[in-house]
């Protein structure tokens, strides 16, 4: 498939793909977890791919990959300028995972077709998506305990969950990518999360993306 340059092209492409997201949980519970993510400069990025092992949260595999972007920044098509760099770095690892978690949106999209759709159908991979701030949708106010969560609709579609990962800090808001349910997905994420707010997978692919930015 030749890659899109066109917001018309990239939206042809998600509406194409999109029917091929499973919601369901495939396979056996993910013995590692990657976290994705890409740092930018300019036109340059670096996409990183950092897997942990998902009982001890230790890392055992990191791809980087430098690049420069090859789509405008439009707000629903993100994906168009990470995935080429991410299914990159995805290729270089050498232990292979069994889930992704993006640092970005999954079912939560106007298109209901996110980062975390795109990589899980592209790759076959179970993907969640974990984003800082809503995109499309709406929440009832949390309870401020960790393990607090309420359902993100848009329209008359939950498309996701705000989840509290911490007592009082923000909440994250978790989407499907590819096979895998929501509870599923939330439950992967308070998992992740034993300290901070953000995905232990996220913070190393966030830091790994940054230090392959300022090295390369």
């Amino acid at each position: 498939m030749d890659w899109p340059t066109t917001a018309a092209e990239a939206i042809a492409v998600q509406e194409e793909l999109r029917g091929r997201v499973e919601v369901a949980d495939v396979g056996e519970p993910a013995r590692y977890v990657a976290g994705l993510d890409v740092a930018y400069d300019g036109d340059r990025l670096a996409a990183a791919v950092v897997v942990v092992d998902a009982a001890t949260l230790v890392e055992v595999d990191r791809a980087v990959v430098l690049g420069e972007t090859a789509f405008p920044y439009i707000p629903g098509l993100f994906a168009f300028r990470e995935v080429p760099g991410l299914l990159t770095a995805l290729e270089k690892l050498k232990v292979r995972p069994g889930l992704l978690v993006c640092d970005g949106q999954g079912f939560a999209h106007p298109r209901r077709f996110g980062l975390a759709c795109h990589l899980g159908v592209l790759t076959g991979i179970p993907a969640i998506g974990v984003a800082k701030t809503t995109f499309v949708g709406r929440h009832s106010e949390l309870a401020r305990t960790r393990g607090a969560t309420a359902e993100l609709v848009d329209g008359d579609e939950v498309v996701g969950e705000a989840v509290r990962t911490q007592d009082g800090v923000k909440p994250v808001y978790v989407s499907i990518g590819h096979r895998v349910t929501l509870p599923t997905a939330v439950a992967q994420v308070l998992r992740l999360t034993p300290t901070y707010r953000l995905p232990e997978t996220t913070r190393l692919a966030d830091r790994a993306c940054r230090e392959g930015l300022r090295d390369g």
